[in-house]
């Protein structure tokens, strides 16, 4: 009777484990540069102009069997920004815009994530940017994981977002079609 629970427990236990999945850590990879932070925005209606921030880290937990139970958080240096065009950045790290003398970082941090499809999430979460602090939905697609050619073991995502410049009190008139910018982010993150 005694040999019987006991192996009833240790089957419980068995499966009760493999029912509860655990997130793996992830460290954003931007000192190997397989992470960016774009953006673009249109000028005047007329092209495109992109851009990308060069300084951030951040990190992320992820379980393909159990998405919505991971988590992302983002730091990015506003003084990093960088449009291929000195005078111009100069401009978006002024008051005009990025104010990056008051506020010289940014943050995201996820609230919830729900799946929207077949590796396909929203990511809910709190931007903060220019000293506001807003509820943003950023559109992910996991691309993959796997081990990696240095023993570690990697994921990737890709996400995108809109933001209205006014809801961070980017208060700089570009004209009616220039009043949102794209976030288009890349993200492989390295397991812990």
């Amino acid at each position: 009777m005694l040999k019987k629970t006991l192996a009833a427990l240790a089957l419980g236990s068995a499966l009760l484990g493999a029912g509860q999945a655990m997130a793996a850590n992830y460290v954003i990879d931007r000192e190997g540069q397989h992470a960016f932070v774009n953006f673009k925005i249109s000028h005047l209606g007329y092209s495109w102009l992109y851009g990308t921030f060069r300084d951030f880290d951040g990190s992320f937990s992820f379980d393909a069997a159990q998405p919505e139970a991971g988590k992302v958080q983002v730091n990015l240096k506003t003084a990093s920004v960088d449009s291929n065009h000195a005078e111009r950045d100069k401009h978006l790290r002024s008051p005009d815009f990025l104010n990056v003398a008051k506020h010289p970082t940014a943050t995201f941090e996820s609230t919830s994530i729900k799946s929207t499809g077949q590796d396909t999430f929203d990511v809910n979460g709190n931007l903060t940017l220019n000293g506001v602090t807003r509820p943003v939905v950023i559109a992910a697609r996991f691309i993959g994981e796997g081990k990696d050619p240095w023993g570690g073991y990697r994921a990737g995502f890709e996400g995108r977002t809109k933001l209205k410049l006014k809801d961070f009190d980017i208060q700089k008139e570009l004209g009616p079609a220039s009043q949102e910018v794209e976030l288009i982010l890349s993200m492989e993150g390295v397991r812990q």
